[in-house]
């Protein structure tokens, strides 16, 4: 405070400086030498009284307090005397004999003035309580990759929007980035009477939280509140409390004020009434990596040559997460040798919880979110998660599946669906508590951290790694020692390659297996010996199996296909997707499965005719459907049929009814499908037609069809029908050489279509491939709302796509392609030609094999 700084010169040595310059007897006027001792004497006291009332201003200012405004302007009044006494000493000692009777009428005036500033500063208060400041600056460090979260969350300040929700995963940068609005708020003017910031926690109790509003206001919180425009900062809610009973009144368009608040939980976001709802996402790689970098340092990043590109590989393992970034980063600041990069690359990939911080800063954090979903079977499905391959997507469908097959959701009635509806609820509650990100409507993945997280839990935080043996990806092409796997409840081994399965290893307590997308073509009999507990067994996309062995059999919970298998009565979901080199599964074993609820061996088998009395693959499959139609629990099919009369009896029986993935091939025996059936299949999903004659069968509706595969049907014209599939979303023809149009015109009219205003509204991707006389996919342009990509190679007829001005919305529409094709394409206009050309890819033609 400037005015209550010491002074430099006394008043003392002004009057001394005075009685010397002007002690010549012979000008001075009468009383001169009385007024000058009396103002020396009144000076003094002065200079006392100013120092005590300045020693309780000091301490009043120590204890928060705030100087009255009389008191500082009767300090300041005693300076500006001084200072007048410093400027007369000068004056004084240049003129001393021109001061004559001028001198003593001034210190008789300055006499006066000393006389009233004594009687003016005897205060009895000199200070009060000052009103709190209107926002607390609060710590803050550096900060990478929040500045359009922070421009998003500032303009709502400004805007009509009163409650802000900001989520995300834990360490992302949440509370980060509300402390920067913050402080922004502290160093910028505002019309905000009062800004408070208060933490919630996991078990918000409204007292904790008015407590912190009772430290800013001091005063009956709703009576104050209701009167002011105020921005209230909640930290770290977890889930819905009244802010009535906190005392704070709603904000409106009345009063103006905002609650701006975080939370890992989009649901919190909704249930707390977030008018704007942001979520604060991992960064991008380029911030990641500047974030990483900064920590490690430039002097480690540079010490070595291959120290930069390890150091990405490490980077990138953190998956954009701020917390984890800043973590792993200082751990490895010191670390100056390729082979300690290497060996925290190993440990990251295998068992991040090894890594140092990670148990102890990072995963505890992330934990939080697992324990505050609402029960233990969404946790419990959580953990199961982990067995796919981080930050890969995982097919909802599937997921669903594999919780209904461990048993964690119940089989209702097939027709309600119940367990499915229940799976997908399960699925949107770790979507919404950010520990699930959806990938479009089919698809989701688990964040890296997130996974090494839920790892950690499952293995009961390190003490019991048995329990979840996880090693996808890991370019294995062996199984791993199976002498551990005793205490194993789940083992994932996806995406390896993986060549034969050996040994006997005895695995009491195992529930599940995966072993998809690996390179099997020999499986030991005893391999399976010692498994009674299995009930999930994953072989998916191993299309060198030829047969499964006998042993088997002795899975009594699994799912799967040697006559030795029907031992296996505990086994509830079964998936042999895409085996196509599997020739015979024997008669009688896939009705012994009794509990089985999912089956998926679409494309099973369907390279080979497997031409034998005891193989139900034989012929058409149908026996195949003969032996399904005794499976009492089945409610999720995915199947091949090869011929009219194995579809004639597939749509006799119940098995229709939960069917979602259906492949007609081969059909010799028909001259055409009349797919109208497909109306009533309301839980169809995915349609694979190949080496068939042509569908036929305009209907009404088939409202669940989300994806068609067409490939290699030589009769084929076109596949109007599809404009009776309003909620398609993947179109793929391949290898079609007569079909000439997608949706013919004349055809469509004639089956009344007036009801269907935009067709392929919601297709994503069409992919065209190997149709040489395709000449039209529509006779108009169409709006796709949804559509993504375009690929046509091998299409050299199409001359013009379905497409306007428009397609450049969101993104725009990718189309790919041969270079001399889309070169020839003719536009509706040159508005869609100039939104077009800059998503245009080059794609060489190649021969394609969908399945």
């Amino acid at each position: 405070m400037g005015n209550l700084c010491s002074i430099s010169v006394s008043i003392e040595d002004i009057v001394a400086s005075f009685w010397g310059c002007t002690s010549r007897p012979a000008n001075y006027i009468c009383k001169l030498e009385e007024n000058q001792l009396a103002l020396r004497i009144a000076l003094r006291k002065l200079i006392e009284l100013r120092n005590d009332v300045k020693r309780k201003v000091d301490l009043a200012e120590r204890q928060q307090m705030k100087p009255l405004d009389q008191v500082q302007g009767w300090l300041s009044r005693v300076e500006a005397l001084e200072t007048a006494f410093s400027e007369m000493r000068g004056s004084a000692a240049m003129e001393a004999n021109r001061l004559g009777s001028y001198l003593g009428k001034k210190v008789a005036t300055k006499l006066e003035e000393v006389a009233t500033l004594r009687r003016e500063g005897r205060f009895d208060v000199v200070a009060d309580r000052s009103p709190p400041t209107p926002v607390n600056l609060r710590p803050s460090g550096p900060t990478v990759g929040l500045e359009s979260k922070f421009e998003e969350v500032w303009g709502c300040l400004g805007e009509g929007v009163w409650i802000i929700g900001l989520y995300g995963l834990g360490g992302v940068g949440k509370t980060t980035l509300m402390t920067q609005i913050n402080n922004a708020l502290y160093k910028t003017t505002h019309d905000f009477d009062v800004v408070i910031w208060a933490v919630v926690s996991s078990d918000p109790d409204p007292r904790n939280v008015q407590d912190e509003i009772w430290k800013k206001l001091a005063i009956e919180i709703f009576q104050i509140l209701n009167k002011k425009k105020f921005v209230l900062f909640l930290d770290d809610i977890w889930k819905w409390f009244d802010l009535l009973r906190v005392g704070v009144p709603f904000p409106d368009q009345e009063n103006k004020s905002k609650i701006v608040f975080t939370t890992r939980s989009e649901e919190v976001c909704c249930s707390m009434g977030a008018q704007k709802i942001i979520k604060v996402e991992c960064l991008a790689w380029g911030r990641a990596w500047d974030l990483f970098r900064s920590k490690v340092g430039e002097d480690t990043i540079n010490f070595h040559p291959d120290i930069p590109q390890l150091a990405k590989t490490v980077a990138n393992e953190c998956g954009g997460l701020p917390l984890a970034l800043i973590t792993i980063g200082r751990a490895m600041a010191c670390k100056r040798t390729p082979r300690e990069w290497n060996h925290a690359i190993k440990v990251l990939h295998n068992s991040a919880s090894n890594f140092p911080g990670m148990p102890e800063d990072v995963l505890p954090l992330l934990k939080f979110s697992y324990d505050s979903l609402p029960n233990d079977i969404a946790r419990t499905c959580f953990l199961y998660c982990s067995l796919y391959p981080d930050d890969r997507l995982i097919y909802k469908e599937y997921l669903v599946d594999n919780w209904i097959g461990e048993g964690f959701i119940d089989v209702f009635d097939h027709h309600r669906d119940g367990s499915r509806s229940e799976g997908y609820m399960i699925i949107g509650t770790l979507i919404r508590a950010c520990l699930l990100e959806e990938c479009g409507e089919y698809f989701v993945k688990m964040h890296d951290v997130i996974r090494d997280m839920a790892l950690w839990i499952a293995s009961e935080f390190g003490r019991a790694k048995e329990k979840f043996v996880v090693q996808v990806g890991a370019s294995l092409t062996h199984v791993p020692e199976v002498a551990g796997w005793t205490g194993a409840k789940r083992i994932s081994l996806i995406n390896n390659q993986i060549e034969k399965l050996s040994g006997a290893p005895r695995c009491p307590n195992l529930s599940t297996l995966f072993l998809g997308v690996n390179s099997l073509k020999v499986i030991n009999g005893a391999f399976f010996q010692f498994m009674p507990t299995l009930r999930v067994l994953n072989f998916a996309q191993n299309a060198g199996i030829t047969e499964l062995p006998q042993e088997i059999c002795n899975l009594v919970s699994l799912q799967e296909l040697p006559i030795e298998l029907k031992n296996l009565v505990r086994l509830k979901s079964l998936n042999i997707n895409g085996t196509e080199a599997l020739d015979v599964i024997p008669k009688g074993l896939i009705s012994s499965l009794s509990t089985l609820k999912v089956l998926k061996m679409a494309y099973c088998g369907s390279s080979h005719d497997g031409i034998t009395e005891e193989n139900v693959l034989s012929g058409g499959n149908e026996t195949l459907v003969e032996e399904l139609e005794l499976l009492m629990h089945l409610g999720n099919l995915s199947i091949t049929l090869k011929s009219g009369s194995a579809l004639k009896k597939f749509l006799s029986g119940k098995s229709w009814s939960y069917t979602r993935d259906l492949c007609f091939k081969i059909f010799n025996d028909s001259s055409s499908i009349n797919i109208s059936f497909l109306e009533d299949m309301k839980n169809l999903d995915i349609i694979f037609i190949g080496h068939c004659i042509a569908p036929h069968g305009l209907h009404k509706c088939f409202h669940s069809l989300h994806t068609v595969e067409v490939d290699r049907c030589p009769m084929l014209k076109d596949l109007t029908w599809l404009i009776f599939a309003p909620n398609l979303r993947h179109l793929f023809i391949i290898n079609c050489n007569s079909l000439t149009e997608v949706i013919h015109k004349g055809v469509a009219e004639a089956g009344n279509v007036r009801g269907i205003l935009s067709p392929f509204s919601k297709l994503e991707r069409l992919y065209l491939s190997g149709v040489p006389e395709l000449k039209s996919i529509y006779w108009n342009t169409l709006p796709f709302h949804c559509l993504k990509q375009i690929h046509a190679d091998g299409c050299p007829k199409l001359k013009k796509l379905p497409l306007n001005s428009e397609c450049d919305k969101e993104g725009g529409v990718i189309i790919s392609g041969e270079e001399d094709w889309w070169n020839k394409l003719e536009w509706e206009d040159e508005a869609t030609q100039r939104a077009c050309i800059p998503h245009l890819r080059s794609q060489p033609y190649s021969t394609p094999k969908l399945r």
